[in-house]
């Protein structure tokens, strides 16, 4: 059976490791919190760099595809 001082050193052992793993929980929370940041933030860069691409889309030029394709048969053509 355990003595009290094999006891007493147990104790202080999983209080060193309960304040071990608050501490990585802290960090641990602390880089979630920033990925997240990180996240949200490419998130709205897409969306920004979409509605730009989006209205570049919208100021090219309708063509006609008939015309569009006797223009590539013209170019395929010896």
């Amino acid at each position: 059976m355990a003595t009290i001082e094999e006891l007493a050193e147990r104790v202080e052992r999983l209080l060193l490791r309960h304040e071990e793993l608050q501490r990585t929980h802290a960090l641990t929370v602390q880089q979630l919190g920033t990925v997240t940041a990180e996240r949200d933030s490419l998130k709205s860069r897409l969306a920004a760099a979409r509605q730009r691409v989006d209205a570049l889309l919208d100021r090219l030029p309708l063509t006609d595809p008939a015309v569009a394709d006797g223009a590539a048969e013209e170019k395929t053509t010896p």
